[in-house]
């Protein structure tokens, strides 16, 4: 661990002068997209296991794909001109219905076990394309995904009319791979706007939803910083 300790300035120093030879540029961006699974399937809404599964009541609902409206941040270090780090994350700003877990009862409307869903990851980046107007990037890394569940009900009341609650009721943490491509183009010579394909593989994301690839799409628009070619 001395030796280790005695030539790790060194290590820095020369790792600090080659970053300012490089040509590099720093970019920020925000995103409005998608990312689509498809349903799981049919839920005991008791047990809430499959309902082909042992214990299964019988008493099932289908749960809803993974699909609505995600936004997103953004960062890329580009520390040659083909080749750079990256980090993103796309996540649901509003909650989606995934399943009613009641029936209809007097006085409620419903009982909806509803979902956000949030993708992150940090990425290699190469840019096979790099020009003044025009960039084509090609990434790949891994990260997380998330799914948080909500139990939200509905009632009416003749006293306090109708009412709304929602609260947490659990989590869902997978690993992620994450690959995805991309076209920036420059309106001007720092801002962009980057149409990006993405495909999240998550293992055990089919205990939520129909398969562990889950397919997005993000308009990303961005500011660059830096030297451009």
């Amino acid at each position: 661990m001395r030796h280790i300790c005695r030539y790790l300035p060194l290590f820095l120093l020369l790792f600090a002068m080659h970053f300012a030879n490089a040509q590099s540029g720093f970019d920020v961006n925000i995103g409005f997209g998608a990312i689509h699974d498809g349903s799981f399937g049919q839920i005991d809404q008791n047990t809430l296991l499959p309902c082909n599964a042992v214990g299964s009541t019988g008493a099932c609902t289908p749960a809803s794909s993974l699909s609505g409206f995600n936004m997103g941040f953004g960062a890329n270090l580009m520390l040659w001109k083909h080749f750079g780090i990256g980090g993103e994350a796309v996540f649901q700003p509003a909650k989606q219905d995934y399943v009613v877990l009641q029936p209809t009862a007097p006085g409620v409307v419903g009982i909806t076990l509803q979902t956000r869903t949030t993708f992150y990851d940090f990425d290699g980046i190469f840019q096979p394309v790099n020009e003044k107007k025009v960039a084509f990037q090609i990434m790949g890394g891994i990260g997380g995904a998330n799914v948080k569940f909500y139990e939200n009900q509905i009632s009416n009341g003749t006293v306090l009319g109708n009412s709304n609650s929602s609260q947490f009721f659990q989590s869902a943490n997978h690993f992620q791979v994450h690959a995805g491509v991309g076209v920036q183009l420059y309106l001007t010579d720092h801002i962009f706007v980057r149409p990006q394909f993405d495909l999240h593989f998550a293992p055990n994301l089919n205990q939520q939803f129909s398969s562990n690839a889950a397919f997005g799409g993000t308009i990303w628009l961005g500011y660059s910083f830096g030297d451009r070619p």
